[in-house]
Parts: C-alpha cells; structure tokens; sequence
C-alpha cells in the first residue's frame, strides 16, 4: 500500500513538472471585433473608449498588425481554426453548414499530447463540439440576457445576468476544478460585440456625453468599384433596423426613413427588473429624436448621423464588458500564480465594419473585415510590447497551438505555425507573402456576393463571379480602398502578377472557388 502511494504520487509530481514545462493556453475569442475599437490598433475611439485589459496584452507581449481571416463570417471562421483549412476543405463554408465533428481538428491532437481542452462560449457550429474535455457552449449565436448554454448531457441550462460576465465566470469555475498535473488550452468564446450589440446595465448610458468621430467614407457612393457594392443590404442608411438595431419599441411611425422588419429578441428576454433598466437609460433619448423626426427638424443626413452614433456607442459598450472581463482573467491567473507559464491571446474571428463604406457587419474582403485582432502574451519569450507586421492568418492558430503543446502538426494543416514568429526566429520579411480570402455566402444574408482574392504586403485582389469583374486595390495609395486599379493602364504589370499570384495561391491551397 505504501509502495502504490509512492508511486502514485510519484506520478502526481511528474504531471506536475511536464504541465510547467508545456505552457497553459488561454484562448480569448471574440466576435466581430473591429480593430478600430481596441486602442493598442490606435483606432478613431482609442481615447474615448479604451481597452486597457484587452491592451494589456500587446504591452506586456505582442500586437500583430497584419493578421487575417480566411473567410469573414462567424461559423467559418472558427471552422479554419479549429482545423488549420480553408474553407474549401474543412467543409464549412457559410453559416447555415453543419460542422463535421469527426474530421481532423487541433483540440482532439491537443488531447492525445495529454492537454486538458476546454471551451466556453460561442460555438456557432451547429454540432456538438468535439475533442473537448469540458465544453458549455451558447446555441446558434445565442443572446446576451439571461442565456442559454448547452450542456455536455444535451440538456440546456439558463443562467440570470449578462452573457460576458457569464462566459468568463464558467471559464474561471472550469480553471478552479480542472487537473492541475495537466497543462491545459482553455478556449473564452465570448457573444460580443455580435448584432444586436446590447449592452449590460451597467454600460447602458456610457458615452451618452460624448460625439463619436466619423470615419471619412460614411457616406461612400461607391463610385470606382464594382456595383455590386451598391447592392449591398448592410448599410446604415437603408438596412439599420427599427426596433433589433436602433432599440426602438413599436411599428415605426416613419416607415420611409428606417427599415422595420426584425424585434429586439433580447428585450423580450430580459426580467421587468432589467426592461426597466434599458427603458430608463434609452427612453428619453428615444423620445427625443423621436420628436425631432416628427417636426421635420432633421435631414435625411442627421438621421444617418444618430443611426451611426447610436450603432457604434451600443457596440463600443458591448466591449467595454468584453475588456473588463478580459482583465478578470487575467488577475486570474495573477492570482493563481499561472500568468508566468500561460500563453494569452485575445482574437476575434473576422474585422468589422463600424460605418466604413457606410457599412456595418463584415463579408466583403475589404480591410476593416479581413483584418483580425491578434495579441499576445508568453512571458519570458515574447519580448514586451513587440509589434509584430508579420502576415498571418486564422489557419495558423491549430497549428501554432501544437506545436506549444509539442504535438506533430499534421501536413494536412494549412496554415504554419506562429511560434518561430514568438520566438523571434522568423521576421515578418520571412513570413509568407500573401494570404488567400475565400467567401461563399451568396444568395444569402446581406447580399454580399461571393468572391475571392488575395492579399500581398500592398495590394488586393480579388474576383466577383456572379459579375465577371476584378477589382485591384493599392493599399499603400489608396488605404481606404475607394477606388479599383483593375482597369487603369498603369497597373498593368501589377494587374498580371497579382492575378498570377491568385491563380497560384488557389492552386496551392486546392481552392475550385465559383
């Protein structure tokens, strides 16, 4: 008896030694987080609306400044992560695909090199996950009041609060009671800043005081480009909804100036308690512009102008629990004396527009979408505040991850591994010179054509099947992307390469993209 108590402690000490020697990982994942609304990116809010936590990251490690999704929407999108793919292969192409559980993906490779795997939060997969240990996931997108969260036995279990804070208490609850001889990967996937972008209480009147600077192509007319953008059904001119977007109540009396086709699911959800709550802080505001409509004392301009201010403020304030619960994390780990041994890094699964091009939502391959946030913390290896121009992309985060578990990378991954970048062994000089963008979504939501492309260090570009029609971007002339190159003589030579280097990039990642 005494011999097995040795060497079951024995065992014990030795798991412990192997889980400090293999980091932890935390996996914070937002969605739709727009670079412009983190302030360590030096976006348009960085002084009025800070994240200080979220910021915390690129001071104490690294910011990736060229980091990009695969395919700019939600379900996709955490599809090329968990399987290292395009698109194209890993079978899931557009929101309404079933995720195959079975196939291949870096959690189920995480456990056989003895991590534990976890994953709380927005799942969007419509399957079950798979390859983890614990799992709690919300269904579809799930909702920000009061939510449901699956449970592993099938069965649904409702939590009283607010969706963030929720998501990060479980997270905490599941670090609390897992095996501490193990290393772990535990996976944060929170609901915001998603639509309808309803804030908690406690944020609901946060930056009532304040004016929100305009980004310069608000009101783009789309002149120089494909018409297809003209086409488009997320702009907040025409497509911003009475009562889910603009938090209205009732039929709009102004059925000419704002589209009224969808209700606000999370006021329905909400106790009378909280109802009072959002009706105190939106009602007068409400009431006010109400007024203002009714006497004809606005122009269609200022309408477009409290559209833009009320979508951008609910969505700022969306973040602003999605920063603090990120801090809560980390005092966390702080705490527990894990932060020296646990990589941290906080992405989200596409960019988002926030009134570029008159827009919101994601989909089309310009910049404020592709990009991704990506920031990063390995204490005694990442260097502090590194920044780091490097090109990466969202298949490169399964292979990354075994590769700091110390598991074989299957050569049926697409993407590379980020830790030679960590470590300092591969300059962005180095990395890979383009990335490859596909999207599939058409006849679908927003009527955003499906298109594909590719992206190099300055130029863009990419191919609208349903038009027949190229468009060319110089990123370094024409940051804001106002005005395709395709067609203008003096970018014939770029014209040609650039489409070498998309036929060749579709080649290699085995795209048959239409």
């Amino acid at each position: 008896m005494k011999h097995l108590t040795s060497t079951a402690i024995a065992l014990a000490l030795t798991g412990a030694a192997l889980a400090q020697e293999r980091p932890n990982i935390v996996f914070i994942f937002s969605d739709d987080h727009a670079l412009n609304a983190i302030s360590a990116y030096g976006g348009r809010f960085k002084d009025i609306a800070p994240t200080p936590h979220i910021d915390r990251l690129a001071k104490e490690g690294a910011i990736f400044h060229n980091s990009f999704c695969a395919n700019s929407i939600c379900g996709p999108s955490r599809a090329c992560i968990l399987t290292g793919k395009h698109s194209h292969l890993n079978g899931f192409m557009r929101n309404g695909d079933k995720f195959d559980g079975s196939q291949m993906t870096f959690p189920k490779l995480m456990q056989k090199a003895d991590y534990q795997t976890a994953l709380v939060g927005k799942w969007h997969l419509h399957t079950a996950p798979t390859g983890f240990d614990f799992w709690e996931v919300l269904p579809g997108q799930g909702h920000y009041y009061n939510p449901d969260f699956r449970q592993m036995n099938g069965k649904m279990k409702r939590y009283d609060g607010y969706v963030t804070d929720i998501i990060t208490d479980n997270s905490i609850n599941w670090l609390e009671g897992r095996d501490k001889t193990k290393p772990f990967i535990l996976m944060t996937q929170h609901k915001a800043p998603h639509r309808n972008w309803a804030p908690a209480k406690r944020h609901l009147t946060l930056f009532d005081d304040v004016t929100m600077p305009e980004p310069e192509t608000l009101r783009d007319d789309y002149s120089g480009r494909s018409e297809w953008l003209k086409k488009n059904e997320m702009s907040l001119d025409k497509h911003f909804h009475w009562k889910h977007d603009l938090k209205f109540h009732g039929r709009t009396p102004f059925p000419d100036k704002f589209v009224d086709r969808v209700g606000n699911g999370e006021y329905t959800r909400m106790s009378e308690r909280q109802q009072r709550d959002w009706d105190e802080a939106y009602g007068p505001k409400n009431y006010s512009f109400l007024g203002k409509v009714a006497d004809g004392k606005l122009s269609d301009d200022e309408i477009l102008q409290f559209k833009y201010q009320r979508y951008v403020k609910d969505y700022l304030r969306t973040i602003k629990a999605v920063d603090e619960n990120v801090g809560r994390l980390l005092d966390y780990l702080d705490k527990e004396g894990l932060s020296e041994n646990t990589i941290v890094i906080y992405s989200s699964d596409q960019g988002f527009y926030l009134g570029e091009h008159g827009w919101y939502d994601k989909r089309w391959m310009f910049e404020q979408s592709m990009k991704m946030p990506f920031l990063v913390r390995w204490p005694k290896v990442i260097k502090a505040g590194t920044v780091e121009q490097s090109m990466i992309q969202n298949i490169d985060y399964g292979p990354t991850f075994l590769d700091l578990a110390g598991a074989e990378v299957p050569s049926e991954m697409q993407g590379q591994s980020l830790v030679p970048v960590f470590k300092g062994e591969q300059k962005a000089e180095d990395a890979r010179e383009s990335v490859y963008y596909a999207y599939y979504e058409n006849p679908g939501i927003h009527n955003v054509p499906r298109h594909d492309g590719v992206r190099t260090k300055r130029y863009k570009i990419f191919f609208i099947p349903q038009a027949n029609e190229w468009q060319l971007f110089d990123l370094e002339r024409d940051p804001k992307e106002m005005k395709s190159v395709h067609d203008d003589p003096e970018y014939a030579e770029v014209f040609a390469n650039m489409q070498k280097i998309y036929t060749e990039r579709k080649k290699h990642y085995g795209s048959q993209h239409k």
